[in-house]
């Protein structure tokens, strides 16, 4: 395993962390409102607002980091010198 996977997992649960510690430090309902996608406000527990939130941040950070199929990557014959 390489460092830059490790650190990357670090970082990733520590931010799981930091949501779990703000879910826990607020346990009461809040409203959620956002008028382009939810004709109607939302009222959750702001765990769960902060959880649903972290997971469309996560699941946007990957669509963007996975990239096209092709990722750059070159075919042998265009790498090799004459």
């Amino acid at each position: 395993m390489s460092a830059k996977i490790l650190l990357r997992t670090v970082v990733f649960l520590l931010l799981l962390f930091v949501i779990l510690y703000i879910g826990m430090s607020n346990p009461q309902k809040i409203d959620f409102y956002f008028p382009l996608l939810l004709e109607r406000r939302l009222t959750q527990p702001a765990a769960v607002l902060y959880f649903a939130m972290f997971a469309i941040g996560v699941i946007a950070g990957m669509m963007l980091h996975s990239g096209g199929a092709s990722g750059g990557k070159r075919s042998e014959s265009n790498s090799k010198k004459k």
